[in-house]
């Protein structure tokens, strides 16, 4: 098989019913950024970048843990990505896509490079929180957001199979999916790793590595990613895990967020997947300074002061439950609405 390389566009590919080659696709471009709306333009804007004479792009970090960064990543291994994502998904030729994210960030940026390299007949329409409403195309894949899936349950049954990334799925939207025929997989990855490289369907507890990839962990016992297609460079995580073997694993949380309370590490995430049948509003659980405890475990919720009932938290430990509860009525966050802790707390 011949070499693949991103200045390739497959024979297949189609974009909003119309087959187009590069040139095309350039010519579409130059229109976007001249006439478009604002999510053309960034459309137009990636095109041209994709097909200029770098062999890279500089990619914005999300910036959830740290400040945002610029970084560079090859486009062939952007390609590569794909390639490992057709694999993984047994995506043919022709297949029906549907794009529906911010073409600024990483997530809308792959879905236009699979469909370029593996031939897809893609639709792209405008990012929103309702993409498919008054849409009634049948598609054999689609990459959504979880508010983006909430708010498309009743038009998911003419969805095949589907990819939910960006933020940790609740809950009650994994049980409204679940109820549906449509193949819904939850993925794990970054910007650094051309987003993921891993998925696991819903319900299944461990991730399952796409091809080419190996994973292991470090003496912190966080995922290390070792992706020779992708990044030349092993990639350390700050992303607690379980090494089910050398193919799976299962995300415990971040290392960054565990909380050191009376010498008990506590890990958040774990608390809050307990809390999340419970607690209708979005909240997280933290840490603050104390000085019998070192650390505190604390509870913060979105929204108005309510009172919690004793059997909210019927389920944790007793070195688990919050010591207090806050209440913020808004929620800062990410431009693909991951929680910003760290700030939130700070401002406790």
């Amino acid at each position: 098989m011949n070499t693949i390389t991103y200045k390739n566009v497959h024979n297949h590919f189609k974009l909003n019913g119309f087959h187009l080659d590069r040139k095309d696709l350039c010519r579409v471009a130059y229109s976007f950024i001249k006439e478009g709306e604002d999510h053309e333009k960034s459309v137009g804007d990636f095109i041209l970048d994709w097909f200029d004479n770098k062999s890279y792009l500089e990619l914005n970090t999300s910036g959830t843990t740290g400040t945002p960064k610029i970084i560079r990543i090859e486009k062939q291994a952007m390609v590569n990505s794909a390639l490992a994502t057709g694999d993984f998904f047994n995506l043919s030729p022709g297949d029906k896509a549907l794009h529906c994210l911010p073409t600024k960030y990483i997530a809308g940026k792959m879905m236009f490079v699979r469909s370029f390299i593996l031939g897809l007949d893609i639709d792209f329409v405008a990012p929103s929180s309702h993409p498919m409403l008054r849409n009634d195309t049948k598609y054999d894949f689609v990459a959504m957001v979880p508010l983006q899936a909430q708010n498309s349950l009743a038009e998911l049954k003419n969805v095949k199979k589907m990819i939910v990334g960006g933020v940790k799925m609740s809950k009650s939207l994994e049980k409204s999916l679940s109820k549906l025929k449509t193949e819904t997989y939850e993925t794990y990855g970054m910007t650094e790793t051309i987003t993921h490289i891993a998925a696991k369907k819903i319900g299944e507890k461990y991730f399952t590595v796409l091809p080419n990839i190996k994973i292991y962990q470090d003496n912190r016992n966080c995922l290390v990613i070792d992706a020779p297609n992708i990044s030349n460079d092993t990639i350390v995580t700050n992303d607690l895990a379980e090494l089910i073997n050398e193919k799976q694993f299962s995300y415990l949380g971040r290392i960054d967020n565990v909380i050191n309370s009376g010498g008990i590490k506590l890990i958040p995430e774990q608390i809050e997947d307990k809390l999340s049948y419970k607690i209708q509003s979005r909240f997280f659980v933290s840490g603050i300074q104390d000085p019998i405890l070192g650390e505190k475990l604390i509870l913060v919720v979105e929204g108005e002061k309510q009172v919690l009932d004793e059997s909210t938290f019927d389920e944790l430990d007793k070195y688990e439950k919050p010591k207090e509860v806050f209440y913020v009525s808004k929620f800062i966050e990410t431009h693909n609405g991951k929680i910003k802790r760290k700030e939130i707390q700070e401002s406790l």
